[in-house]
């Protein structure tokens, strides 16, 4: 065997080599992202179901145990994050990325109404944000907007924030939007019943909320401290 005819089976099986792992690379992924996607399908299904069933036990119940704190669903907020973070990854016009959303929409459009309802019932104040952005490049702040409410729902754990694209093709979600009467300019925020527009710093953005929300929490932080 020529020494050219040795040199052309070894590249060809090098070649050979890099497009089998290359295919096996991908293939992994692709594995990967579709248990990911089922496993935030099946979460969805679950606290869709979750909310409902809650809804139907409290409403059965009394007012006396219930608090701002107990009544919203917490799980809601964890699962957001995990359809966030797979839109960064496969980005906003994937078409399963879409089918999530939309799921998740109608699940914080439910968890949503469950609050008010059982608010209204039971003589409770939660403070609400209903959060509005824009992924048509025409809302350069919304990522600040976003991070904002992030840190503002971890540092008062009685906040409760929904976030809606407002460019979904979601019949209930656009329902929503025409009700509470958002428009453009984006962000647009409906925050404890009060309609803003824009984002500037947390510094500006926290005066928009109620004084109770901060109230709840010092008199928790103060709980806490003597329970201690």
């Amino acid at each position: 065997m020529s020494l050219l005819t040795r040199n052309a089976l070894l590249a060809l099986v090098i070649t050979v080599a890099i497009i089998g792992s290359i295919a096996f690379l991908i293939d992994r992924l692709n594995r990967e992202r579709a248990a990911d996607l089922a496993s935030i399908q099946n979460q969805l299904a679950t606290d869709t179901l979750s909310i409902e069933t809650q809804f139907a036990l409290l409403e059965e119940g009394s007012c006396e145990n219930l608090t701002e704190g107990n009544v919203l669903s917490r799980e809601v907020s964890t699962l957001g994050d995990k359809v966030a973070v797979t839109e960064e990854r496969l980005g906003s016009d994937d078409a399963q990325v879409l089918q999530l959303k939309k799921q998740y929409t109608l699940l914080q459009i439910r968890d949503y109404l469950l609050t008010k309802r059982l608010s209204e019932a039971c003589d409770l104040e939660p403070v609400v944000v209903l959060y509005f952005y824009s992924n048509e490049g025409d809302c350069p702040d919304c990522d600040r907007a976003g991070a904002a409410l992030s840190y503002m729902r971890e540092t008062y754990p009685a906040l409760r924030v929904y976030s809606f694209d407002s460019n979904l093709d979601l019949g209930a979600l656009q329902t929503l939007i025409a009700v509470e009467k958002i428009r453009a300019p984006f962000p647009a925020f409906v925050i404890d019943g009060k309609r803003a527009n824009g984002f500037t710093s947390v510094e500006e953005f926290e005066p928009k909320f109620p004084e109770r929300l901060f109230e709840m929490a010092t008199s928790t932080a103060t709980t806490t401290a003597k329970k201690r």
